[in-house]
């Protein structure tokens, strides 16, 4: 699971540097793909997810494809000495928007969220 999760880190990273994002909505971006990645591993039936970066204006979408059925997505506020149980939330923080809708024919779910890409784009 920690290799899915760097292997789109690292493809995310990639992508974004060559449409020159600035440097912290490319941080960003990365750190919620790697989450939502790293959700749907663990809390889906999803043996596979699909990651899809979209610039749209002045907008970049990430979203995560799961095919398979999980609990419904929400943020949850971890006690101090849990290890997990940020992930939304630091979403929740980073994005001006997050959401999610069921997948394509209707099979498992897309969980998304969208950042600013500020006046360094060019």
């Amino acid at each position: 699971m920690d290799t899915s999760a760097a292997e789109a880190r690292r493809r995310a990273h990639r992508q974004l540097v060559a449409w020159r994002t600035p440097e912290e909505t490319c941080e960003n971006a990365t750190l919620i793909l790697s989450e939502l990645v790293t959700n749907a591993l663990r809390h889906t039936e999803s043996e596979i997810v699909g990651c899809e970066l979209r610039l749209d204006g002045p907008r970049l979408r990430v979203a995560v494809t799961g095919a398979g059925s999980g609990p419904e997505r929400r943020v949850r506020h971890a006690g101090e000495d849990e290890e997990g149980g940020r992930g939304l939330l630091l979403v929740c923080a980073l994005a001006q928007l997050w959401g999610v809708r069921p997948g394509n024919a209707g099979e498992g779910h897309v969980v998304w969220a969208e950042l600013l890409m500020g006046p360094a784009h060019a």
